[in-house]
């Protein structure tokens, strides 16, 4: 089978032919048609991602066909359209992943292939409403978000209609943020440094949104948000960190909920911290989630019918190029990869 592998750090990736491999019992075999790329796999690439052992396959994101099954799985699996789970081994404990999780796609082989092995319990069935490649583009980022918005950050599904502020938007996480959001009856907000961007998450249904590149940013959302204590955002998804998380406690609701899954630009600084405390503010640490939220997240998915966005396609054979897309940071949506066969 071909395959896409990285033999080094700081090197360019290989498009290798090597045998196609053998589900293990307990594991299935999927032929591959579609893979996603998310920053982990560039990070691992410049060697900034924490346990690297290579060569590697790259990809945690998949969609394909069941081609064989394992022992002791139940053949009804085979032919099936699924999806993979990407989150493995979260542990007993859904307040945090215990020592043997692992994220697929480093250290084992992952999806930019034409074949993969996994364990069946992470396989889902795609939903009917998804192509491959809408279905390969959701679990990483889906699990993410649903676990930042859903879980840590509780947002609340009843007739109150919170308010929802989601930082950077463009990238594959933030994007189902705000569509989950907006499906859960929220009124969402968002921030970018490209006022091309702003306008697309308004046609996925956000309110507004400011561009943060602007000195007074939060001046002028509050202001377009209503000004006063309905300006204030009772959840916050940001994954950016750095100084400007002060602003999100500013702009944060009394007793408001803070989710970050990311540090972009850097470690948050000038943070006033009697504001945290006397807003009463929940700031929450999150990534990925486990398999109950993963299994939650699609059948919300599912019941609202919800796409996640694709920026661009790019063949198995132009995963250099695809993962210079991702570096670059331009894109609305997720990079994702067609695998012929």
């Amino acid at each position: 089978m071909k395959a896409i592998q990285l033999p080094a750090i700081h090197q360019p990736v290989q498009l290798i032919d090597i045998p196609i491999p053998t589900p293990q019992p307990g594991e299935v075999l999927v032929q591959l048609k579609a893979a996603a790329l998310n920053h982990r796999d560039v990070f691992i690439q410049q060697g900034l991602y924490p346990g690297i052992k290579l060569p590697v396959i790259l990809g945690s994101d998949g969609a394909g066909v069941v081609a064989e099954v394992g022992q002791g799985v139940d053949p009804v699996w085979k032919g099936r359209e699924v999806m993979l789970n990407c989150s493995h081994n979260w542990g007993s404990n859904p307040k945090f992943y215990g020592p043997d999780f692992k994220i697929f796609g480093m250290p084992d082989n992952g999806t930019f292939a034409e074949y993969t092995t996994i364990n069946a319990r992470y396989l889902h069935h795609k939903p009917n409403h998804l192509s491959f490649e809408q279905a390969a583009a959701l679990p990483l980022v889906g699990v993410t978000a649903w676990r930042a918005l859903m879980t840590r950050a509780g947002l609340h599904t009843d007739e109150r209609h919170e308010k929802v502020l989601i930082t950077g938007i463009g990238g594959g996480a933030a994007l189902l943020a705000l569509q989950f959001a907006v499906a859960a009856g929220a009124e969402v907000w968002v921030t970018s440094g490209s006022d091309e961007k702003l306008e697309k998450a308004k046609a996925l249904g956000a309110k507004g949104g400011v561009n943060y590149l602007q000195p007074d940013w939060l001046k002028t959302l509050m202001t377009e948000t209503g000004g006063g204590r309905a300006g204030y955002f009772d959840v916050v998804i940001d994954s950016a960190g750095g100084p400007g998380f002060a602003k999100l406690v500013d702009a944060a609701a009394p007793g408001g909920r803070i989710a970050i899954f990311g540090g972009t630009t850097g470690n948050i600084t000038d943070v006033v911290v009697p504001k945290v405390f006397f807003k009463q503010l929940n700031i929450f640490g999150t990534t990925m989630g486990t398999e109950h939220e993963f299994a939650d997240m699609v059948s919300f998915v599912k019941q609202h019918q919800l796409v996640p966005v694709i920026d661009e396609t790019f063949p198995l054979e132009e995963t250099e190029q695809a993962l210079r897309r991702m570096d670059e940071g331009k894109q609305f949506g997720k990079i994702v990869l067609t695998i012929a066969g």
